[in-house]
């Protein structure tokens, strides 16, 4: 890297901004507060307020999201205690997310309706996603498959991003330690229903050691990216066309060797909105998202494409009641030196929902028709009913579906005979307003998982490995994830605490054993002081140990500090300590004592300057 980090020059912004009075400007800006009168869009396609939804909808706010633009992804996810999030190393290394106590892969990632998720792997690679001009991270818990087809056993994490509301530009950048920096620059146009948007930005880091022992090198990571966005938005009809890329390299360690792979990802998202009536709305939707990697040191690849195009209309027949009609047809592509390989498939969704006083309900079913797997029909339904002027309760069920990957049928143990994966789940839950403006919520819920895919040995099966032995992927696992969530938020003038809990117990019903790396208990609470002018804020995410192969990931403890002034409407300056204690927690098992950590400490500071 080019950069010359001085350690003086952090120590100097952090005691700037932490130590300044505030001047009274900006007065204009809003800080967001966790409440039920957020809207949301992940749970019915179309704007809803969050006390509506029969189902837990967790959000990651703007507040979070600004904190820090070198604020890796898969830290931004840690904020929710339903999400495991398990990183072999810091900044781009390999991450997978368990929602709930399902797989990586049963979590369905969106960016405003855009599916993220690779046609291999069937995860998303949330290293290499940019966190540039988020508005909000929803996470809609439980089965979602009714509206957006495979992979959402566990729920939906779709990030939302920002629509300009006003013309202005800015300049944002942020020094930290490990010789890290981001620099964004932007502009936004929006006047009269149009509006135009554009963005570019940088990161690099040299990174830190991903092993607790032996291997003491730094992975280093580096991206680059831009995005724009242009649109109409009127009454009657709207249109928007996004478009964002994002290219980089990551060394990471593979099986001990110290390699690198040069990644890129691009998402074109054409959409469309008409009201032909003041009861109908039809909406379209054209989208392609690509995925490759390409190795540095040889000439291995992975490339993946998912396309899409949807049609969808809203009918509001009564002003209680409205039905979802829809139908969606992608195709998922996947390369690498022994594969090429595409997949089709339409799924065809209808919902109903019913809103009346203290009333709202939910259904829906859909039957997706796949080209490799044949026809796939699930259903969902709930309730929520508002019991009292403070109280709230809700429940659902609702069954969802995986298809196998093309890893799973075509790659190493590939069977293109595999079934998809299956599940049931069932979910009860209660919000209560109590006084001192405190809001508590309480759910509980049960998935069952049939017909998991699994690698097992199909030939010369002994206990140690000969070169005759052969693994097949084959339908065969069940499992069940039983638990509960319990958050409680509070605010009050520029002061707030927000705090949640989850437990999750999940089991190999064949095995008789408990699921890898899902810690039991996951604990987060945030708590400080917000408001136009200034802010000082702290957050702890805390897990319980969790299985390994061969031996058990530790539990930790990790706190984080942010700090922003706003000295008038032009400057901004803000400061961050991810893991203040620099605690280099586990996360994988590798061999013997070593195991992979996490990146430590990382402080930094930086400014925004907005035209």
């Amino acid at each position: 890297m080019s950069l010359h980090f001085q350690p003086t020059v952090l120590v100097g912004a952090i005691a700037l901004a932490l130590g300044t009075t505030s001047s009274v400007f900006a007065a204009e800006q809003k800080v967001a507060k966790a409440s039920l009168d957020t809207i949301v869009v992940t749970a019915s396609r179309s704007e809803q307020n969050i006390k509506e939804v029969p189902a837990r909808i967790s959000i990651i706010e703007p507040a979070i999201l600004e904190q820090s633009p070198i604020k890796a992804l898969p830290d931004l996810l840690k904020t929710d205690p339903s999400i495991n999030v398990v990183q072999s190393g810091g900044y781009g290394q390999q991450t997978s997310i368990f929602l709930r106590g399902t797989n990586s892969n049963q979590a369905l990632v969106l960016r405003d309706g855009v599916r993220l998720n690779t046609a291999t792997t069937g995860a998303a690679s949330i290293p290499f996603l940019d966190t540039t001009d988020l508005k909000q991270i929803e996470v809609l818990k439980g089965p979602a498959s009714v509206l957006y087809g495979t992979d959402a056993i566990g729920g939906v994490v779709q990030f939302v991003t920002k629509t300009p509301e006003k013309t202005g530009a800015f300049v944002t950048g942020e020094i930290g330690e490990n010789q890290t920096y981001k620099s964004i620059i932007g502009a936004d146009l929006a006047e009269n229903g149009v509006y135009a948007q554009i963005r570019g930005q940088v990161l690099e880091t040299d990174g830190t050691p991903v092993f607790n022992i032996n291997d003491t090198r730094d992975y280093s990571y580096d991206q680059k990216g831009y995005s724009a966005k242009f649109g109409i938005e009127k009454e009657r009809y709207a249109t928007s066309l996004d478009y964002s890329q994002n290219s980089g390299n990551v060394q990471y360690s593979n099986w001990g060797a110290f390699s690198s792979q040069d990644f890129e990802n691009e998402i074109v998202n054409l959409k469309g909105r008409i009201n032909p009536t003041q009861t109908i709305e039809i909406n379209a939707r054209l989208s392609q998202f690509k995925d490759d990697l390409d190795q540095v040191t040889s000439s291995s690849f992975v490339h993946s494409t998912t396309q899409e195009a949807e049609i969808y209309g809203k009918w509001n027949f009564t002003p209680a009641q409205n039905v979802l009609l829809g139908i969606t047809q992608r195709n998922t592509d996947a390369k690498n030196q022994a594969l090429d390989e595409d997949i089709n498939s339409t799924g065809y969704y209808i919902q109903h929902q019913y809103q009346i006083n203290n009333l709202s309900t939910q259904v829906g079913v859909r039957v997706e028709d796949n080209e490799k797997f044949g026809s796939h029909t699930v259903a969902q339904g709930g309730i929520r009913y508002q019991l009292l002027p403070n109280t709230s309760i809700y429940t659902n069920i609702g069954s969802a579906f995986k298809a196998p990957t093309l890893n799973d049928m075509y790659a190493f143990g590939g069977n293109d005979q595999l079934k998809p994966e299956e599940s049931i789940s069932y979910e009860i839950g209660i919000d209560q307003k109590l006084p001192l403006n405190i809001l508590v919520s309480a759910s509980a819920f049960y998935t069952e998982v049939d017909n998991l895919i699994n690698s097992i040995c199909i030939i010369d099966c002994g206990e140690g490995w000969l070169p005759t032995t052969i693994y097949q992927n084959q339908n065969i696992d069940q499992a069940k994830m039983s638990g509960g969530e319990l958050t409680a938020q509070w605010a009050k003038d520029q002061f707030f605490i927000n705090a949640g809990y989850t437990y999750v117990k999940t089991e190999d019903i064949k095995q008789d054993s408990e699921l890898l790396r899902r810690p039991r208990q996951s604990f987060t609470v945030s708590t400080g002081l917000q408001n136009a002018d200034y802010g000082l804020s702290a957050a702890l995410v805390a897990k319980s140990k969790a299985k390994d192969f061969s031996r058990d990931i530790p539990g930790y403890a990790r706190i984080d500090l942010n700090a922003y002034w706003n000295i008038n409407p032009t400057v901004k300056l803000f400061t961050n300590i991810e893991n203040v204690g620099d605690v280099k927690y586990k996360t994988v098992h590798s061999a013997g004592d070593q195991y992979y950590v996490n990146g430590g400490r990382l402080a930094s500071a930086g400014v925004t300057f907005k035209y």
